[in-house]
């Protein structure tokens, strides 16, 4: 493990050394982004079983991917630092350089090229995950002619103020929808729902504290990684861990009740809302603490100014509707149940 190379590190050296010299005096924008886990630099050298090694994505115009495509395949090395260059990936093999269009890869990736523009739709339907592998990584070079790769990741960056606002209530909404519900199978001695329930608002209470730190969640897998890289996230894993661990309801409230107001306190710290009382509370009469998640997603809809995105029912973008991988990695499913949902022109 200590002589682990991160990919980020072995894809650059191998553009550098290998790649650019092949493709001099091409236009072409180069870079380590899209699917895998050394583009949000969480691979290990337990990521090199598979699917791992020196890669690049060159785009190119779509007249000449074919041409920069077979010349790299013709002068490539089969081996970089101790690493093939053609890997085992899902049962094939493929090489580590990759030849594409930038805007067919965007619109394959997200359902839609942003360096165009981008509609409410087009923010509402790209899920968390694919933003996060377009907008992170590594650009080695950026030579296209006509607006680069670049540009798209910085129009892809983060939400606009309104459409942020929008996601927040929506990910404050789904907290209110299930708050009380721990302390309620608890009570009547339902140990495994209200561990189970707990777990469910943990996971919103991380995607909550990430997307209020301008990150965009990544899929289950690297969630509480990327919970412990947010600066001062220790105490709010803290109690998070506390909540998990618990072995009765009212330990598990007690954690996630410190988790709630921490992470009111960054709400009103953002300062997209009105401030609210960052305490907990009862629920109704009965004897079970809540934040009143409600409150904050009230407040955060009342600031929007856009009066399309006010007029939207509190239901979320694609990742708040659906977490099922065979419609969030399909970009016309995504498109097609978002916009079904918000009542959106699709």
């Amino acid at each position: 493990m200590s002589d682990f190379m991160p990919g980020i590190e072995l894809s650059r050296a191998f553009y550098g050394e290998v790649v650019a010299p092949l493709v001099a005096g091409v236009a072409h924008s180069a870079a380590l982004i899209g699917p895998g886990s050394e583009v949000l630099a969480f691979d290990t050298a337990r990521s090199a079983d598979h699917d791992w090694g020196p890669r690049v994505l060159v785009f190119t115009d779509a007249a000449l991917v074919g041409e920069v495509e077979a010349k790299i395949a013709a002068a490539l090395p089969e081996r970089f630092r101790g690493f093939d260059t053609v890997f085992d990936y899902h049962g094939s093999r493929r090489p580590g350089v990759c030849v594409r269009e930038l805007g067919g890869w965007l619109v394959e990736r997200l359902g839609f090229d942003p360096r165009g523009g981008m509609s409410l739709l087009d923010w509402l339907s790209a899920p968390w995950q694919s933003l996060a592998e377009v907008t992170a990584g590594e650009v080695f070079h950026d030579g296209l002619d006509g607006g680069g790769l670049e540009a798209a990741r910085a129009a892809l960056r983060w939400y606009p103020e309104d459409v942020w606002r929008y996601v927040l209530a929506c990910q404050w909404r789904r907290i209110a929808q299930e708050e009380p519900f721990p302390a309620r199978c608890g009570e009547v001695g339902d140990g495994l729902g209200s561990a189970v329930v707990g777990a469910r608002l943990a996971r919103e209470v991380m995607r909550l504290a990430l997307l209020l730190r301008r990150r965009y969640p990544p899929y289950p897998k690297w969630l509480g990684s990327a919970l412990a890289r947010l600066p001062g996230s220790a105490e709010l894993g803290e109690s998070l861990g506390e909540a998990m661990a618990a072995r009765s309801w009212r330990e598990r409230e007690r954690g996630l009740s410190a988790a709630y107001g921490r992470l009111a306190a960054l709400q009103n710290r953002v300062a997209l809302a009105e401030r609210q009382d960052e305490r907990v509370r009862g629920f109704h009469d009965r004897p079970f603490e809540v934040i009143g998640g409600d409150r904050f997603a009230e407040a955060l809809m009342s600031a929007v100014s856009d009066p399309v995105i006010r007029a939207l029912p509190v239901v979320g973008c694609v990742d708040q509707l659906s977490d099922s991988a065979d419609l969030l990695l399909a970009p016309r499913r995504a498109r097609a149940a978002t916009a079904a949902a918000l009542d959106l022109i699709y």
